[in-house]
């Protein structure tokens, strides 16, 4: 048997032990085993009776229009957030990842699923961190006390089958996958092949028994969830908990979806009672919202089917360091630097001259490239010490050239503005010929370049 040694994260085989994974990067993550080599089959005869049964065989794939299906309903969970981002609710059969910070609100998310669908549907909830007594005080806190929950600690991964196949739940929670461990494999718990083997035996319960499972994944001091990455494509949905804790607002985002969308997101806020749905996070995210500020403009972006208007705060200030600090909280760093780069170029902003802080208000986090336009706004406005008037809200992504370009779905977002009593409306030029009955009493305002941005607070 010769040894090889094998990549636990992305599979690479080497025949030799290497620090770092030469495919995916990632730091020890090699184990040792032996190699199988299959068994050498010298007959000429034996092969050819083996390649002429294989030709004689039926084939075993179908075509497309001769497989049957049946389409199931979904589950709701009883908290339309969260059913948002699933897509309408749990698949019979799926198995659904979520990830997050510690201390997020994973736990509380989940029991409070609990409490909705533990009214119609038998739920078995397992916990490897914590006592069962421990669940129980926050399950009265959270109100949740139906006779169809059940609560077992254990992280014997043996055990948790077990008990699917005596109790016979429709769902099964896990808290967390991380925590369970199989005695067939010596690593210790948490370990990339613990995580992948039980994720495996309990994702194929699901596929065999319809259960819909939902799994609990932690994350490394990166932000990914911690484990295989193989982990992420077994699942058929992963969704991640983001938020500060020391905000009220959390946001559950979909990055993978079998059975719906990933650009969805769900808003809420974390309370004494736990977690309330934000069924209009616009409203809230302006609320605060300071006046006759410079440096602060209203983006509209889409985040799948919804818009949300958010605030972007822009702020400098003459620097003392021989580099001038760069901070971006809520959007992507290296997209400021392009930006300040822009305007600086173009405009003649001395903004190296500057510190610049950039932060998207109440903890959201912008990836669009739809809130370039007001970015770029609230730099300028900070460096001039201009206010942005109250009634104007911009969006529309720009170019190294400056350039404004146009941005999908302008009638949503303009349509959104409207309704939050915003009267002039600045998007790309390009954008405004498709816009098809602007709501009355707005100004719709074209913009071709940061020349236009510049004017807006210079009238």
């Amino acid at each position: 048997m010769k040894t090889e040694y094998l990549c636990e994260l992305c599979g690479y085989v080497s025949p030799k032990w290497y620090g770092k994974c030469p495919q995916c990067g990632e730091w020890n993550s090699f184990v040792e085993r032996q190699e199988e080599k299959p068994e050498k089959d010298g007959s000429a005869a034996k092969r050819t009776r083996r390649n002429t049964a294989a030709v004689t065989e039926e084939p075993r794939s179908r075509r497309i229009k001769d497989i049957s299906f049946i389409e199931k309903e979904r589950i709701s969970t009883g908290i339309g957030e969260f059913d948002r981002v699933l897509g309408g609710g749990l698949v019979e059969g799926s198995v659904v990842l979520l990830s997050g910070e510690p201390g997020i609100g994973k736990s509380t998310l989940l029991l409070q699923i609990c409490r909705t669908i533990g009214r119609g549907s038998k739920i078995l909830y397992v916990t490897g961190e914590e006592s069962s007594a421990q669940i129980r005080l926050r399950c009265k806190r959270l109100s949740v006390d139906n006779d169809n929950v059940f609560i077992l600690s254990e992280n014997d991964i043996d055990a948790v089958i077990t008990e699917i196949n005596t109790l016979a739940p429709e769902i099964v929670i896990i808290d967390s996958i991380q925590t369970m461990y199989d005695e067939s494999y010596p690593s210790s718990q948490g370990s990339i092949t613990q995580v992948r083997q039980c994720a495996l035996r309990l994702i194929n319960k699901a596929k065999d028994d319809g259960v819909s499972m939902l799994l609990v994944g932690h994350v490394n001091k990166e932000g990914a969830i911690a484990g295989p990455k193989v982990l992420e494509h077994m699942v058929d949905a992963v969704l991640y908990f983001e938020g500060d804790k020391q905000h009220a607002y959390r946001i559950v985002r979909g990055e993978k979806n079998r059975y719906g969308s990933t650009n969805e997101i769900g808003v809420f806020e974390m309370g004494d009672e736990g977690l309330t749905e934000i069924e209009k996070p616009s409203e809230l995210l302006l609320s605060q919202r300071p006046k006759g500020v410079p440096g602060n403009c209203p983006v509209c972006v889409i985040e799948g089917s919804r818009p949300i208007i958010a605030e972007i705060q822009c702020l400098t200030s003459q620097t003392v360091y021989p580099t001038p600090r760069r901070m971006s909280a809520g959007i992507d760093y290296n997209r400021t630097a392009l930006l300040l780069a822009v305007l600086e170029k173009r405009l003649g902003l001395k903004f190296s001259a500057q510190d610049v802080y950039v932060n998207v208000a109440a903890g959201m986090r912008l990836v669009e490239p739809a809130c370039d336009a007001a970015c770029a706004l609230s730099m300028i406005s900070t460096y001039k010490n201009l206010p942005i008037p109250e009634d104007l809200i911009v969006f529309g992504e720009i170019g190294l050239a400056g350039e404004c370009r146009a941005v999908a779905n302008t009638g949503q977002r303009v349509n959104e503005s409207a309704r939050l009593g915003f009267t002039r409306i600045a998007l790309p030029h390009r954008s405004v010929s498709g816009l098809k009955n602007p709501p009355k009493g707005v100004e719709i305002i074209p913009i071709r370049s940061v020349f236009d941005l510049y004017k807006l607070i210079e009238q």
